[in-house]
C-alpha cells in the first residue's frame, strides 16, 4: 500500500465526504429543508446571505415558489434561516467534494501517479460525481413547480446515485489497501452479488419511502396496525402501482425486502461454516451478520417512533454501512 498511500487517502476522503453528504442529505430531506435554496449557482452560490438585507432578499424569493405559498405560509424568517442552514451546508458539501477529488486527480495524472486502470476507473468517478451534482437539481427542480414536493422517483435515482458512487470510490481503494493475492470463493462472491443487489433495491426503497413520507403511518412491527397486509397496500389499480406510487405499498415491500435480507445474510453466515475460509473472509461475514442486526432494530424503531430525524438518520448511516460491508465482502471473495 505505501507506494499507492497518497492515492488511497484521496479515494477514502472521497469516500468519508460522499458518506457525510448523504447524512446532511437526510437531515435536509427529514427537516423539509430541500426547497429552500430556489436557486442554483455553480460558483456565486457559495456565498451564504451575510446582512438582513440579503437575508430578506433571499426569503422574498422563496416566497416566490409554492412551497412557501402552499405549505410554509407561516414561516418567519428565523425559521427559513434553520432550514435554508440545511440545503446550503448540503450543496458546500458537495462542492467541496468535487474540489477534493478534481485537485489530486489533475495532481496524479500529470505525476503520472495512475496506471491506465486507474486512470479508467477515476474518470469515471469524475462522471458519476458530476452527474450527481446534475441529478441533484433536476431533483430539486420537480418541487419548484405546481406540486411544492420533490419526484420521489427523482429523490431515490439522487440517493442511489450518491451510494454506487462511494460503492465504487470503495472498490477502487480496496486493491491498493489490500495488496495480498486472494483465491477468492466462487460460491460466496456469488452470494455478496446477489446481496449488494437486494441492498441497492432497498435503498431504493429507502429514497421512497422518504420521498412519500411512507414511514408515517401504519407504526407498528411486525404487523401493520394488527394485520400481515392491510387493504390500503393494494388499493390501486393495476397493482403494481402500489409498491412504486403508494406510501403503504412502498413500505410494505421496504419491510418484506428486510425480512428477506436478514434471512438470506444468516442464511450465508450459517453456510460459511461448512467452508474453509480464511480469516479476513470469516469476518466480513460476520460483520455482515451483526450489521443486518442493528439495521433491523434501527429500522423497527425507526418506524414504532414515527420517524424520528435522529433515528431516521441512524438508519441511513446503517445502511452505509451495510452497503459497505458487503462491497468489502464481495472483494475478499473475489480473485486477485
Amino acid at each position: 500500500m505505501n507506494k499507492n498511500k497518497s492515492i488511497v487517502i484521496w479515494l477514502l476522503s472521497g469516500c468519508t465526504l460522499i458518506f457525510i453528504m448523504v447524512v446532511v442529505g437526510g437531515i435536509t430531506r427529514l427537516t423539509d429543508s430541500g426547497l429552500s435554496m430556489v436557486k442554483w449557482n455553480l460558483f456565486m452560490g457559495t456565498i451564504p446571505p451575510l446582512n438582513e438585507l440579503e437575508w430578506k432578499e433571499t426569503f422574498n424569493l422563496y416566497k416566490s415558489y409554492p412551497e412557501y405559498q402552499k405549505i410554509n405560509f407561516n414561516c418567519t424568517l428565523s425559521e427559513f434561516k434553520s432550514i435554508f442552514f440545511w440545503e446550503y451546508l448540503h450543496r458546500m458539501i458537495g462542492r467541496l467534494l468535487g474540489i477534493v477529488f478534481l485537485i489530486p486527480f489533475i495532481y496524479f495524472l500529470i505525476k503520472r501517479r495512475l496506471n491506465k486502470k486507474l486512470i479508467i476507473q477515476t474518470s469515471i468517478l469524475l462522471c458519476m460525481g458530476t452527474l450527481q451534482g446534475a441529478i441533484g437539481w433536476w431533483m430539486v427542480k420537480s418541487g419548484l413547480v405546481d406540486n411544492p414536493n420533490v419526484s420521489h422517483y427523482r429523490l431515490a435515482v439522487h440517493l442511489i446515485t450518491a451510494f454506487i458512487t462511494f460503492s465504487y470510490t470503495f472498490w477502487v481503494a480496496l486493491p491498493l489497501i489490500f495488496t495480498k493475492e486472494r483465491k477468492g470463493n466462487t460460491t460466496f462472491k456469488k452470494y455478496t452479488n446477489i446481496l449488494i443487489i437486494g441492498i441497492i433495491i432497498q435503498i431504493i426503497y429507502g429514497g421512497f419511502i422518504a420521498g412519500l413520507n411512507a414511514g408515517i403511518g401504519f407504526n407498528t412491527w411486525p404487523k401493520m396496525n394488527g394485520e400481515w397486509i392491510p387493504e390500503a397496500v393494494y388499493q390501486l389499480d393495476p397493482l403494481w402501482r402500489n409498491f412504486v406510487e403508494a406510501p403503504y405499498g412502498i413500505q410494505f415491500f421496504h419491510r418484506t425486502l428486510a425480512i428477506i435480507i436478514v434471512l438470506f445474510i444468516v442464511y450465508i453466515w450459517r453456510k460459511s461454516k461448512n467452508f474453509s475460509l480464511n480469516n479476513n473472509q470469516i469476518k466480513s461475514l460476520n460483520t455482515l451478520f451483526i450489521l443486518i442486526i442493528l439495521q433491523t432494530l434501527l429500522g423497527i424503531f425507526t418506524l414504532i417512533y414515527e420517524v424520528p430525524i435522529s433515528l431516521a438518520a441512524l438508519h441511513q448511516i446503517g445502511a452505509f454501512f451495510l452497503l459497505s460491508a458487503a462491497v468489502y465482502s464481495k472483494f475478499i471473495f473475489s480473485k486477485s
